[in-house]
């Protein structure tokens, strides 16, 4: 679910949602963090760690002994034997399209090419702000071209509307070229209306909150948001929208959950370093013309039909649609490197402003994304079912407004019970998939290992107890709504 997300155009993509991410302990440039641990993170003592109550086993490979959990996938950290098994993630990844197989392609390249080329830079989680260069001078050619020809098809349309008014067809097809101008016309996004039952958070509504967001934002450069709207996502974003360039947080009570406080002040230093830090990709020019060549894509897809007529249509496309996938791929080319770096930067701003631990722990806490998304399901499928009880569980509704008051406490306590040793297999797996946030990121191993490296400081900004409890306490109320939704909907 989404709250009040724009639809159309985004200034910053989220910052990783069920991803994996690695850390060599062997790497001398890398932190020693456990991210099973955490200030405000107690381990349930009834999910011990490997070795302590759940046993061992051998290692059929090579003998070492192995923890032999039965809730995680039993694996050898001496030889990865079974670090990867085929049946070890219940719901794999979808298969990707063309487009995108070669997008993830280009974002593990220019990922590691940047990786090496940051390593060469004073360690300080720093940088000089991405410029554009030749190559964003060619993505604001091609976004610029793409505008162009919706504009094209615009004045065609009243052309043939006007010139040829009462001269046969010349009329419709005006009409109808004007109905394509529409459609593929610049957006400059919208909250979607669909989910507004979610709370969308304006200044007067929390006011500690956007405080905090204030300072983190003039911490990194740049000012706070408009609105936030929660969510139950494991997962946070930034986006604008509207003519007049409004700033929206999105912010996943899932992912909330599980964080310690200081790990907040590194998601939320990470979210407003993309503003900090904006890329060419983004930009309202850049995404717009992105998104009308999707649009263009979508309508040029083939036909699964066997007629003849759908044959035709096909090859009648099929030139057009080839256009539009390099149109894509090169618009994509010319702004990927600088992309990257941005969300390299963003990390490293969330690295200075929370402490370099905080950081990495942040990111480390989004592996555990599988158990947040387990521990919802459970919740709601227990809701649904539970007959009984006292007289406040009579009733389908009073169960949810019981569990709604619960929800995030118990997925946070289901992330803690992961183990460091569950949290190292997926590290390796990461690497070895070469796993990212999506086809514009660098991949999330790189990204933890850029942080790891960074020299240790005091934090730019370190969230007390109090403050943090003040913060917690008005966003008490919203996030029990959206867990009283998504306990109603069902949907995880």
């Amino acid at each position: 679910m989404r709250s009040g997300i724009p639809q159309g155009v985004t200034e910053a993509v989220d910052l990783v949602a069920g991803d994996t991410a690695d850390i060599d302990p062997a790497d001398g440039d890398t932190a020693d963090i456990d991210p099973a641990d955490g200030d405000a993170a107690d381990v349930d003592p009834a999910a011990p760690e490997a070795g302590q109550g759940w046993g061992t086993e051998a290692c059929p490979a090579c003998g070492e002994p192995v923890p032999a959990d039965p809730r995680f996938v039993t694996w050898c950290a001496a030889c990865d034997w079974n670090v990867d098994p085929a049946d070890g993630d219940p719901r794999p990844d979808p298969e990707p399209d063309r487009v995108e197989r070669l997008r993830r392609a280009m974002a593990q390249r220019y990922g590691e090419q940047l990786f090496a080329d940051l390593a060469q830079e004073p360690a300080s989680g720093s940088g000089a702000p991405p410029r554009p260069g030749a190559a964003g001078v060619l993505a604001t050619v091609l976004a610029l071209a793409v505008h162009a020809l919706t504009l094209v098809v615009a004045v065609l349309g009243l052309w043939f509307l006007i010139a040829g008014w009462g001269e046969g067809a010349q009329p419709v097809i005006g009409v109808l070229l004007l109905a394509l101008a529409v459609l593929l016309r610049p957006r400059f996004g919208r909250l979607d209306k669909h989910e507004a039952e979610l709370p969308l958070l304006e200044r007067a509504d929390a006011p500690r909150l956007f405080a905090l967001l204030d300072d983190i934002a003039a911490a990194v450069g740049t000012r706070g948001v408009d609105v936030v709207a929660l969510d139950a996502d494991m997962n946070a974003g930034v986006t604008t929208y509207g003519i007049r360039r409004r700033r929206l947080l999105h912010l996943g009570m899932s992912l909330w959950a599980v964080l310690t406080p200081q790990e907040r002040v590194a998601l939320l230093g990470h979210e407003f370093g993309h503003y900090a830090h904006g890329d060419t990709r983004h930009s309202l020019l850049v995404s717009s013309a992105l998104n009308s060549l999707t649009t263009w894509l979508y309508m040029l897809l083939p036909s699964g039909g066997r007629s003849l007529l759908d044959t035709f249509s096909n090859l009648l496309t099929a030139l057009p649609r080839w256009g539009v996938y390099g149109l894509i791929l090169l618009l994509d080319q010319a702004t990927l490197r600088n992309s990257q770096r941005a969300e390299y930067l963003a990390d490293g701003a969330a690295a200075r402003l929370a402490g370099r631990d905080a950081a990495v722990g942040m990111m480390e806490r989004l592996l555990a994304a599988r158990s947040a998304e387990t521990a919802l399901r459970r919740e709601v499928v227990a809701t649904r079912t539970r007959t009984g009880g006292p007289a406040r569980r009579d009733t389908p509704a009073g169960r949810r407004e019981e569990a709604a008051d619960v929800l995030w406490e118990r997925v946070a306590a289901e992330v803690r019970r992961v183990p460091a040793h569950e949290y190292e297999r997926l590290r390796r797996v990461a690497a070895r998939r070469g796993h990212c946030v999506d086809a514009t990121h660098p991949p999330t191993h790189l990204r933890i290992r850029h942080i790891a490296r960074t020299a240790a400081q005091e934090p730019g900004l370190e969230l007390g107890r109090e403050r943090a409890a003040a913060v917690e306490t008005e966003l008490e109320q919203p996030a029990r709504t959206v867990a009283r939704l998504l306990l109603r909907d069902g949907a995880v």
